[in-house]
């Protein structure tokens, strides 16, 4: 992709983030053209439907999420790298519940999940993995737990607080309490 073209592709990004946010995933996509500075047709050359651009925007999270996990695994302990990573993943999907259930709504059975956003999830599901063996291995979390059960777990969080985010925090001390031994292999 062209320079020019990746800077367009960007700023929709994060002006579509933006928009989401303030006023849901029916935001008028007019506006998210005008808030990054590009005319209609840049918006629809990148995105050609709605749809398209709730993937881009949520495929763009999972790739900050991924990379905040790798270097989660490359900066911090185990257990600490885990814990770290409850907290941006509840945030992540804090900031996209209203996306994912959109995405959920428009793309029916029948229709395909856009192929970046199923290889960003895969990416995702990889670095939970990888994050939570981790801690296991070094007793800093409970050996049972599957990282597809924390994963929902912390999204059924996200879900059931969207309309109190602050109770969000006191769900996730729960979990983690339930999930962290606060224990350390020996080095």
């Amino acid at each position: 992709m062209r320079a020019d073209a990746r800077r367009n592709y960007e700023a929709l990004i994060s002006a579509a983030r933006e928009l989401f946010v303030e006023l849901g995933s029916e935001a008028p996509l007019d506006e998210v053209a005008r808030r990054a500075g590009v005319g209609a047709g840049t918006l629809y050359r990148h995105f050609p439907t709605r749809a398209d651009l709730l993937a881009g925007v949520y495929a763009a999270d999972l790739e900050e999420l991924a990379a905040e996990g790798h270097r989660l695994v490359e900066t911090e302990e185990p257990g600490a790298a885990l814990d770290k990573f409850l907290t941006a993943y509840l945030t992540m999907s804090l900031r996209n519940g209203a996306i994912k259930r959109a995405m959920q709504t428009m793309l029916s059975d029948t229709e395909p999940v856009p192929a970046a956003l199923t290889s960003c999830r895969s990416t995702v599901h990889a670095v939970w993995a990888e994050i939570l063996e981790r801690a296991q291995r070094a007793g800093a979390a409970r050996a049972e737990i599957e990282p597809a059960t924390l994963m929902r777990m912390i999204y059924g969080i996200a879900m059931a607080t969207q309309d109190n985010p602050s109770s969000a925090s006191a769900m996730l001390d729960v979990v983690r309490a339930g999930v962290l031994t606060g224990e350390r292999q020996p080095a």
